[in-house]
């Protein structure tokens, strides 16, 4: 009798757990309590989360959080905007032309190898303090691993596809859409998840520097003061963002890549 069963369980991490994405925030919000509950935790250095619920309600009904929030979204939302579609754009023109590989890929690893936050000197003297300076860091922050992702999809198309194409005599733009766009999906989309990280992670460094608004400016301002309430209120904010961001690129990534099965399925 063969000690192994036909009905034995295939290795893999099994089916999905429900909600199991909010699982770790939630013990961690629970260690973090009790914690502060037993006085584990010096008010000074971390406030309670009953606290930061507390400023947070205060925050919001002086207006503050809502306006500051607004602010910082939108100098996320165009450095993400931007550096999607230059790195989508350097990626089409690296991947789709070996010309366009010797010309663009190697400025763009150098660029990679260089954290975009040690720009920021540079890009202080080149565009000042203002606006500008802010978008076009968090754009350059995302617009690498857009590119690299991307050119790695398209890179990594089945050559049969292609000889399929050439075969069938297919218009340029219909092989492109049927083609090239399917076969980069899986590739930009994962692109995309690191852009999101990256263009928080940005602007939380940007909006430190001589700000007059956002959630960063209102964290060094509670610095200077001493709040820590506000800090944490702040770091949790765009703790929440960044999760909830990946988790609508997830999302998608889900639903437009039904065709292929994984062992996250």
């Amino acid at each position: 009798m063969s000690l192994l069963s036909p009905h034995r369980r295939r290795l893999g991490p099994g089916r999905p757990i429900p909600l199991g994405a909010a699982l770790g925030p939630v013990l961690l919000l629970a260690i973090w309590s009790v914690a502060s509950a037993l006085g584990w935790l010096d008010p000074r250095t971390l406030s309670a989360p009953w606290t930061v619920v507390t400023t947070t309600g205060d925050l919001i009904a002086d207006g503050r959080l809502q306006d500051n929030l607004a602010i910082s979204s939108q100098r996320a939302g165009l450095g993400l905007l931007f550096g999607v579609a230059i790195g989508t754009v350097l990626a089409l023109i690296s991947g789709l032309s070996r010309w366009g590989e010797a010309i663009l890929d190697g400025p763009i690893q150098i660029k990679r190898a260089i954290p975009s936050l040690a720009l920021i000197p540079l890009l202080i003297l080149w565009l000042g303090i203002g606006e500008g300076m802010k978008v076009t860091t968090i754009t350059l922050g995302v617009f690498v691993p857009v590119y690299i992702h991307t050119h790695n999809g398209l890179r990594g198309i089945d050559s049969r596809y292609v000889e399929l194409g050439e075969s069938l005599r297919l218009r340029t733009g219909t092989f492109l859409r049927r083609i090239v766009l399917p076969g980069a999906l899986p590739g930009f989309l994962l692109g995309l998840r690191f852009a999101v990280v990256n263009a928080w992670l940005a602007l939380v460094v940007v909006e430190q520097i001589n700000s007059t608004s956002g959630i960063g400016y209102m964290m060094e301002l509670a610095r200077e003061y001493g709040q820590t309430d506000i800090i944490v209120v702040g770091l949790v904010l765009y703790g929440v963002l960044g999760l909830l961001s990946d988790g609508a690129v997830r999302l998608v990534q889900r639903r437009a890549l039904t065709w292929r099965r994984t062992l996250a399925d």
